[in-house]
């Protein structure tokens, strides 16, 4: 009797896989899940180009770049990190800023934009004022998603003078491809060998944990809450989202979790794609956090230079359809009191049009720079260590 119940449940589980995918990727009305795009043909860096595009920009750039491999993966890629800063090999008293991508292998602007965002700043930060536009201005529309000049036109304008004020008043931290295997083999999932749902098999019995659910910070409301958490089929190794065997339990988890505990971030922004929206905490839940208001006004400054649609926890969308435990956000706002955003890309996994891939790079340059400017007057309300028992024990669906 048991194992017919734990098979319905495992069923109950898949078809919810199936539903949700569509229902994200459709909750823009302006997404046409049908729509081609013409001219597919934009090549994505590989692991190995993007390395190599590192290790020559950071010899380069020494005065504000810095080079760093956090740990290496099961098939012993470096996970990279890219530090922004005027003093890059000195820790400032300066905000800091998270930017991370690629979690998920084969979601691939999530790391396009943040390579493209080093190339932007590295190449602008040394070079003088410019008339971008030939208009007979310098940095008059800067790229922030408006017409500043009022010409027709957006962003032609980039402010080489707004990079240096970043540069010189912000350490930025950039993990653009946190799950390097994941990427090469252009799966959701890492490469790692599982040894059984719990680790507790002498066989592998699959391959690969979703990174993006093995944070542990919210993994109690697995067991609280099962059916409503779906932990039957994320607890499943075969799973697209299986959380691993324990809260981080993966090289790349590892990794960030380190270079945050040594490092004070005030904001951090994790690219993902796709749906063209921003998500922030709580995922898993429908109240609302200590710092709401700071969260709206941060992400409606987002939604207007990207002109996605911001969805916060308490908007239902993510808690009716089961919610997300394990993921990064919550665990760096909850347990480390960052100001922590989900972005979700395009309205494809990975379009390769190149007008389209351009473009999100573009945007998410204003993006990035804006969340660097914002970063000095963020003071969250949350209080970490008593988090569980005041803000959120009983998710309110």
């Amino acid at each position: 009797m048991g194992s017919i119940i734990l098979k319905f449940m495992l069923l109950l589980s898949f078809i919810f896989l199936l539903i949700v995918p569509s229902s994200l990727a459709l909750i823009n009305n302006n997404i046409n899940p049908l729509k081609t795009y013409e001219n597919d043909n934009y090549e994505y860096y590989s692991y190995q180009n993007m390395t190599d595009l590192f290790i020559d920009l950071a010899a380069n750039n020494s005065k504000i770049m810095l080079l760093e491999s956090l740990e290496t993966s099961y098939e012993g890629r470096n996970i990279w990190m890219v530090k922004l800063s005027d003093n890059v090999s000195e820790n400032e008293d300066e905000p800091n800023v998270l930017l991370m991508g690629a979690h998920h292998g084969n979601e691939k602007p999530s790391f396009e934009v943040l390579i493209y965002f080093i190339k932007h700043i590295v190449e602008l930060y040394n070079k003088e004022n410019t008339d971008d536009d030939q208009d007979g201005l310098v940095n008059e529309d800067i790229i922030d998603g408006l017409d500043n000049d009022e010409d027709g036109f957006v962003d032609e304008d980039p402010s080489e003078d707004r990079v240096r004020d970043v540069i010189n008043n912000t350490q930025i931290f950039l993990i653009p491809m946190v799950n390097p295997d994941g990427v090469e083999a252009n799966t959701r999932k890492n490469c790692a060998p599982n040894y059984g749902p719990f680790g507790n098999s002498n066989q592998i019995t699959s391959y690969g944990v979703n990174i993006n659910r093995n944070y542990g910070f919210d993994w109690i409301f697995y067991y609280l809450f099962p059916f409503r958490f779906h932990f039957f089929m994320n607890a499943w190794d075969l799973s697209s989202n299986y959380r691993g065997p324990y809260t981080y339990s993966e090289n790349e988890t590892r990794a960030v979790k380190k270079l945050v505990e040594d490092n004070n971030f005030k904001i951090s922004l994790s690219y993902h794609s796709y749906s063209e929206i921003i998500l922030f905490p709580w995922c898993h839940t429908t109240q609302k956090t200590p710092d709401e208001d700071l969260f709206l006004s941060i992400g409606e400054n987002i939604s207007r230079i990207d002109k996605y649609r911001l969805i916060p926890g308490s908007d239902y969308l993510i808690p009716r359809l089961g919610g997300n435990l394990g993921t990064s956000e919550n665990w760096l706002y909850g347990e480390h009191g960052i100001i922590a955003f989900t972005m979700e890309l395009c309205k494809r996994r990975a379009p390769t049009n190149p007008a389209i891939v351009l473009d999100t790079c573009i945007k998410h340059v204003g993006v990035n720079l804006y969340v660097c400017e914002r970063a000095p007057s963020i003071d969250p309300k949350i209080k970490t260590d008593t988090y569980k028992s005041l803000y959120s024990f009983s998710p309110l669906l």
